[in-house]
């Protein structure tokens, strides 16, 4: 519509003219300077415009009809406007994979002035709106956000109301409308939801402290004395720790409505969550090599393995900036917000990268717990004299379980009934994962070998993988 004053001074003495650009149909009218009334413009099924009078019987193939009240039209006089522009834009691409808009198309209304805050308001009606199984919204298009996608389209200033059949938006200013089609997302109940928030951050706040306190033993303590399973366990540390504090924190940073804060807040949870799952991911790499014996003694290894935990990370997270893919989201319930949190607006976008990024790491990971629960059960009756207790023996397998990450695989069973007790399971599992790998790590690094010269033996090899001294 940047072209509005060229086709004006084409129209001549005209008081309309059609558009049609491509697919695109449209009529700009002249707007008198006196004695405004009510315009109404009608779309017919094959996208055809008709501008009916006030009064006129709305035929049953108008498929989309504008009703601009004439207090909108004396509106734009005042600010030295002097036409009105209706554009229908068909073809638009799905927004996400949950949401998409109907019939794919816009309606774009324009006066070449800003109009906002109309005490009567422009209603548009959609006919045949096919409701089932969607949430249906009118949603209106806001230019100011930096988001590119969803997130630009919103339902202030729009009221929605259902009637036989149709949908019709009642807005209060001029931009860009649509219908918006959304499926149905299931939601935990409000207080559900306040339960989750408190355990989500009691678990962080003492994962936080504990992660703190090993990494302190660490540095000021052992770190002289630590072996190569050590030192790529404190990378994990590392990472947990700075993904609880980044958690802890985030609600603050989204409550200070600051963009630039939210986003660097949103990419610094998304690049320690990362972090977190990939160094799940080496941890799992390093007990592969203790498991098959494959040796480690090779130039600049625990090197290679840094580089490889902490760029590959980085290069997502740099990505998602450059595509300003980051930013602030409502948390909700059933019935009522929660509160703000800078994340990935995108939910598609965050399934894709944050599903598929885990989910690869979660099949490697899981082979190996699983290869490592099979080889210690399969080699414990033949080991007499190195056995262990049944204590220790389940003591090595859920710090096991919690040193590969395998609590967060919940996240795939967040469907249906299994919704609210995933929710549950994964909360309390992985807010509290930092306490449970410090009481892991403090336990595992006071167990000594009981025969260091039978360390050769195959069933030694894999118990001492999970359980022996760290600093041994």
């Amino acid at each position: 519509m940047n072209n509005v004053s060229h086709i004006l001074r084409l129209m001549g003495n005209a008081s309309t003219a059609s558009i049609k650009i491509g697919q695109i149909n449209g009529v700009i009218a002249k707007l008198p300077q006196q004695n405004q009334r009510n315009n109404i413009f009608a779309f017919t099924s094959n996208r055809e415009l008709k501008i009916l009078k006030e009064g006129t019987y709305l035929a049953k193939d108008h498929a989309l009809t504008v009703h601009l009240p004439k207090e909108a039209s004396e509106m734009a006089v005042k600010r030295n406007a002097s036409y009105v522009g209706i554009l229908l834009f068909p073809g638009i691409h799905r927004i996400n994979a949950t949401s998409f808009l109907f019939n794919n198309q816009i309606l774009g209304i324009e006066m070449g002035v800003n109009i906002a805050n109309l005490s009567e308001t422009i209603d548009i009606n959609f006919s045949k709106v096919n409701m089932a199984g969607f949430n249906v919204s009118c949603v209106s298009w806001d230019g100011r956000t930096k988001h590119d996608g969803a997130d630009n389209w919103i339902t202030d200033g729009c009221k929605t109301k259902e009637d036989n059949g149709s949908i019709i938006c009642q807005c209060s200013h001029l931009t860009f409308f649509a219908v918006l089609m959304s499926s149905p997302r299931t939601k935990i109940s409000s207080s559900d939801l306040k339960t989750l928030t408190q355990i989500t951050k009691a678990g962080c706040g003492m994962s936080l402290f504990f992660l703190g306190v090993a990494l302190f033993m660490h540095f000021l303590i052992r770190k002289n004395k630590a072996s190569e399973a050590v030192k790529i366990l404190v990378n994990l540390f590392v990472a947990l720790f700075i993904l609880n504090l980044c958690f802890l924190i985030n609600e603050s940073i989204a409550d200070l409505k600051i963009f630039a804060a939210c986003v660097m807040m949103a990419a610094a949870l998304h690049y320690s969550m990362l972090a977190t799952f990939t160094w799940f991911f080496m941890q799992a790499l390093h007990l592969y090599f203790n498991l098959y014996k494959i040796r480690t003694d090779i130039k600049y290894y625990l090197c290679k393995i840094c580089i490889t935990g902490w760029v590959i990370p980085a290069v997502v997270v740099v990505g998602l900036l450059a595509s300003n893919k980051y930013g602030d989201i409502e948390i909700s319930g059933d019935k009522v917000t929660s509160g703000n949190m800078c994340w990935i607006p995108d939910y598609s976008l965050h399934l894709g990268v944050n599903t598929g990024y885990y989910g690869i790491v979660f099949i490697f990971t899981l082979t190996i717990f699983i290869e490592t629960v099979v080889q210690i059960t399969q080699f414990s009756p033949k080991a007499k004299k190195n056995k262990m207790s049944t204590k220790k023996r389940l003591f090595s397998l859920l710090g096991l379980f919690s040193l590969l990450g395998i609590s967060w695989g919940c996240a795939f069973f967040s469907y249906g009934r299994l919704l609210l007790p995933s929710y549950y399971i994964f909360t309390i599992l992985n807010s509290f994962q930092g306490f449970f790998l410090f009481v892991y790590y403090y336990f595992s690094s006071r167990i000594i070998p009981e025969d260091k010269n039978q360390l050769k033996s195959s069933t030694h090899t894999i118990e001492n993988v999970c359980t022996t001294s760290s600093y041994a």
